[in-house]
């Protein structure tokens, strides 16, 4: 599904596309609706970019235990571990 946001809605918020999906990634990642992974690929930024862009704005990131089995999941299937 591909989502469009008028030009008129980038223009009222001075916005470009790339800062909007920053933005809407933040907001969805705050609410818990998206992963710190689903979050920095929405956003166009690698997960450490995107760290560095919630810890600007003082917004924690959840790192549970589901999120350590699915890294070692990933490196184990990346031949990392």
């Amino acid at each position: 599904m591909s989502v469009v946001i008028p030009n008129e809605i980038l223009t009222a918020t001075r916005m470009t596309e790339g800062e909007m999906k920053q933005e809407i990634a933040v907001m969805l990642f705050q609410k818990e609706k998206l992963t710190l992974a689903q979050a920095s690929r929405f956003a166009g930024m690698n997960r450490i970019a995107f760290q560095h862009l919630l810890a600007s704005r003082q917004i924690s990131v959840h790192y549970g235990v589901e999120d350590f089995e699915q890294d070692i999941e990933n490196l184990r299937a990346m031949g990392r571990l």
